[in-house]
């Protein structure tokens, strides 16, 4: 992977930013407890975040229940150093110099609870990765 900052700043995209760039941007934000400036949005967002996302995260210690889906704007992507999307296809603008990252996850969108739960497992490993990734000397 090539350099980023000593801080560095995620973007994680997906298209209503209700489910899986949500769980995304609250484990980093929980695992890598300040390390990594975080940000979510969708392209198209959504009025809410999921209610069996909200539950899925509360198992694992991690409450949702006060975030807002976000709408991508450039700005959001100007100023990451990572944008890692999750089936946005090509509403995800792409901006020169930035390190592109695209997760095959599938979507929570209409998913019980049970459905979830693998989901937010997969994402949580990848998070972790990232980390790892990210900020190997931390």
């Amino acid at each position: 992977m090539s350099e980023v900052a000593a801080r560095p700043s995620v973007l994680f995209v997906c298209v209503h930013n209700a489910g899986r760039s949500q769980m995304a941007a609250a484990f980093l934000t929980h695992l890598g407890r300040g390390r990594a400036e975080v940000r979510s949005a969708g392209s198209v967002p959504a009025d809410s975040v999921n209610p069996a996302v909200i539950k899925a995260m509360a198992e694992v210690g991690i409450d949702l229940s006060a975030e807002v889906p976000r709408m991508l704007t450039a700005e959001a992507v100007q100023v990451s150093d990572v944008v890692i999307t999750m089936g946005c296809g090509d509403a995800c603008p792409i901006l020169p110099g930035k390190q592109y990252r695209d997760w095959t996850l599938k979507d929570p969108a209409g998913q019980g609870i049970d459905a979830v739960r693998p989901i937010r497992d997969e994402i949580e490993a990848r998070i972790r990765d990232l980390l790892t990734d990210l900020l190997p000397t931390q």
